[in-house]
């Protein structure tokens, strides 16, 4: 006894999404509970199966083809002729026509259909959750030196989120043109707050991150170092790398030491420190108008 999983993800330009892979890893866990082997078939872009266009049917006894919208075009009855032999279940899947018109199935476990309808599968998959890391870049200033050192600084934060498995949230803190659509300080200030560490080569990529308690990894765009060092060092933050002193493993190491509780203590009491220097500012501001 053994089974081909199957899906959307199993078929090339289908628009598989996260629900479909999680709804197949719980039919997996079923079929493994069940004491039925499985192979699962993947298609390009994705890896790691077998190609369900391909493989000999006569290897598997059961097709089990899980989650999505389920109708009767020419790939599918196509692809169900090639394993008429199987046992033929479909799991998480919502039909398109009514169950007395078209079934194609020995066991159906629909989401929805004609007849019934359940709760979505994936709500039984384990939640894998991954750092969620801001990403905020410098652009055109011309500032920050030449060109190329620019590039090499973001190509140095792109190869570590590259990586790192991690939910990219890029940010952009240009307010007169933003490429994600943000419109204040105040909308961009919420999306890094929410940030598990943020990787910059921006100054106010770094500031805004530790303002709002959030550890960051930044890499200071100009050979040597210039303002986005400078400032890391005076507010006392230690995971801030001059372009050209520094290599891929130390990346590697700041990112790690920032997703930790400790690096959340830092970046709280490097704040504190900022915000109370930042008050005798204030007060000499003020007292200028009054002499």
């Amino acid at each position: 006894m053994k089974a081909l999983v199957t899906g959307w993800f199993s078929f090339e330009h289908m628009g598989a999404t996260a629900g479909d892979f999680l709804s197949r890893d719980v039919v997996c866990d079923w079929l493994e509970r069940a004491g039925c082997a499985f192979d699962i078939a993947l298609a390009k872009p994705f890896v790691g199966g077998v190609d369900a266009s391909t493989v000999d049917p006569r290897a598997y006894t059961h097709l089990v083809f899980v989650c999505g919208p389920f109708g009767r075009s020419w790939e599918i009855t196509q692809f169900l002729e090639r394993f008429s032999h199987c046992k033929r279940i479909g799991v998480n899947l919502s039909m398109l026509e009514p169950l007395s018109v078209w079934n194609p199935f020995d066991l159906l476990v629909e989401r929805d259909s004609s007849v019934t309808s359940r709760p979505d599968l994936s709500l039984l998959a384990p939640s894998a959750t991954v750092p969620v890391v801001g990403v905020v870049l410098i652009d055109s200033q011309p500032e920050y030196g030449e060109q190329d050192a620019r590039n090499d600084a973001n190509a140095a934060i792109e190869r570590l989120v590259a990586r790192n498995e991690c939910a990219i949230v890029r940010i952009d803190t240009r307010l007169d043109l933003n490429s994600g659509g943000l419109r204040s300080a105040g909308e961009i200030e919420s999306l890094i707050s929410r940030m598990d560490v943020v990787l910059t080569t921006r100054m106010h990529g770094l500031v805004l991150s530790i303002k709002n308690g959030v550890p960051v990894v930044a890499v200071d765009p100009v050979a040597g170092g210039a303002k986005v060092k400078r400032q890391a060092e005076t507010l006392g933050w230690r995971t801030v790398f001059a372009l050209g002193t520094f290599d891929d493993a130390d990346l590697d190491a700041a990112y790690a030491h920032c997703l930790t509780a400790n690096a959340r203590s830092e970046v709280v009491a490097c704040r504190a420190r900022a915000q109370e220097r930042l008050q005798g500012v204030r007060d000499e501001f003020v007292a200028w108008f009054a002499s």
